[in-house]
């Protein structure tokens, strides 16, 4: 804290007799008054018993006066005092000082019974204080990191406007011309106006806000189409926290009427952690994304055999028991895996999304759909084809024969062949969501630059649904529930490309749509 003061020692006020009266702070008014009995005090002897001592806004409070106290002595408040105090206060205030004038009146026992506006009238300016309280060191880097990000941050606060200026500036919030809106100009100003000047003009920062000029502005903000989310500790912030879209109070220092009146309540008072949340926030979005393309694309590949049937009049590729075995186990820990995907590098530097983008917009559907669907099936389709050929059967054979396997009446020999088809469907279709697990890891980025090893769960899913494939070739009993067969070493072997050629697909895709984007 640093001081400014003209003949009284104010350490000492700390020792004066206890206050008969206080006048509770009014923020349209910037002050607040006690009224002491000071008959006993040895710091300011006056035959006067009563001493009423008022602080609030220097500026504000120099209204009221009529003399100043220097040297020991009271005198008239000359323009040359007036214009002293007025720059020790806005030398102060241009280096990030919050300042606070003092001043009392003395007076007999009229002075319990005044109301505030005529008991601050007629004041005797004693000086000013100057406090600091210095942003915590990582706002500036919170500060820049919502700038690269696209989202707005608008300073608010009841501080003079050079208070507000400074701080501005020392946190990177303002680096250019600043415009500070008092919230008496804002007062002049009607909602279109104001609208306006939230839209289209930079270098914003508010002062000298009460909660009416702080709810009003709010809902400038959301009239311009804004997303908004206020920050706020006090009483008087509650009105607007309530009226954003995300109010953030804070859970340290704030007030209870703070936090009941937010959505969200920080913990540790720290603004860097709503950077942190927002960040944590895009990188959830991204990975539902990521859940929903994976989860989607072997949709394709199950419906696609069904629809040749139908269209072609050719067995099934696969049968249910085998599609539940997909969607119900094999691809639910690789799903999972991508759910635990950390923030993509740049996630912070991609502006917001728009309100009316939904989550599952068209390119995601194109790109499961239309692109890794249909890889996916057309593998699946051409490896359930192959084991037929391998075993002599053409197309037109397998149509020939398609409903003794649809009626379950064909030989034990095509019986084999059938369920050894429809398992290699089923173990493409896997394959495939292995190199589809590492494709969805990012829309844009190549795997090779986000690395096959840095998302371990991804392995530990792969692992586990082979293991459950195995167990439902190998095992007697799982392959009588699901109608599979031995596979032979070419067909294993055939399995490794398919993740191979997938991925290879998907490095092709992203590659031109970086260079369309100019990424």
């Amino acid at each position: 804290m640093a001081a400014a003061k003209a003949g009284l020692n104010l350490e000492k006020l700390q020792e004066k007799l206890p206050r008969r009266r206080e006048i509770p702070f009014d923020s349209r008014r910037l002050m607040m008054t006690v009224v002491l009995n000071w008959q006993a005090s040895e710091i300011w002897p006056d035959a006067l018993p009563y001493l009423a001592f008022t602080k609030g806004a220097p500026l504000e409070l120099l209204k009221h006066c009529h003399s100043i106290l220097s040297d020991d002595k009271v005198q008239d408040l000359s323009h040359e005092a007036w214009d002293r105090v007025v720059k020790a206060n806005d030398d102060l205030a241009c280096q990030g000082f919050r300042v606070l004038g003092l001043a009392a009146r003395r007076g007999d026992h009229e002075l319990l019974d005044l109301k505030a506006q005529e008991l601050e009238q007629d004041l005797i300016f004693i000086g000013l204080v100057a406090m600091f309280d210095p942003p915590r060191p990582e706002v500036q880097g919170a500060i820049e990191a919502c700038h690269r990000a696209g989202i707005k941050v608008t300073m608010v606060t009841g501080d003079y406007g050079l208070t507000a200026e400074a701080i501005a500036r020392s946190i990177g919030l303002v680096t250019d011309q600043v415009r500070v809106v008092t919230g008496e100009a804002m007062g002049r100003l009607s909602d279109a106006q104001l609208q306006q000047i939230v839209k289209y003009r930079a270098g914003l920062v508010f002062a000298r806000m009460s909660p009416e000029h702080k709810l009003r502005l709010v809902q400038a903000y959301k009239d311009v189409g804004e997303v908004v989310a206020v920050t706020g500790d006090g009483v008087n912030d509650a009105p607007a926290l309530r009226t954003a879209h995300i109010g953030i109070a804070m859970g340290q220092n704030g007030t209870d009427v703070a936090r009941e009146a937010a959505d969200i309540v920080l913990t540790d008072d720290n603004f860097a952690t709503i950077v942190m949340a927002i960040e944590e926030g895009r990188s959830v979005y991204q990975n539902i994304r990521k859940f929903m393309t994976y989860i989607l694309a072997s949709n394709v590949a199950e419906l696609v055999p069904f629809l040749a049937m139908v269209v072609f009049k050719i067995p099934p590729a696969l049968i249910i028991m085998q599609i539940l075995i997909v969607d119900l186990g094999t691809d639910i820990l690789p799903a999972l895996a991508l759910g635990a995907e950390r923030a993509e590098v740049g996630t912070m530097e991609l502006p917001p999304r728009a309100k009316s983008k939904p989550l599952l917009d068209r390119s995601l559907l194109l790109r499961a759909y239309c692109f890794l669907g249909l890889i996916e099936a057309t593998l699946g389709m051409l490896g359930f084809f192959l084991v037929w050929r391998s075993y002599g059967y053409d197309f037109a054979a397998l149509q020939a024969i398609a409903p003794t396997i649809l009626a379950r009446t064909g030989d034990p020999t095509v019986t084999f062949i059938y369920a050894q088809a429809t398992t290699m469907t089923l173990a493409i279709i896997v394959a495939c969501q292995d190199g589809n697990v590492f494709a969805c890891r990012s829309e844009q980025r190549s795997i090779f630059r986000l690395g096959f090893f840095s998302n371990p769960y991804i392995w530990l899913g792969i692992a586990t649904e082979w293991m459950l494939i195995i167990a439902i070739i190998k095992i007697a009993p799982l392959r009588r529930v699901f109608s599979t067969a031995p596979l032979s070493l070419w067909q294993w072997l055939l399995l490794l490309c398919c993740p191979v050629i997938l991925l290879a697909a998907e490095e092709v895709r992203k590659a031109l749509l970086r260079r369309q984007l100019r990424i």
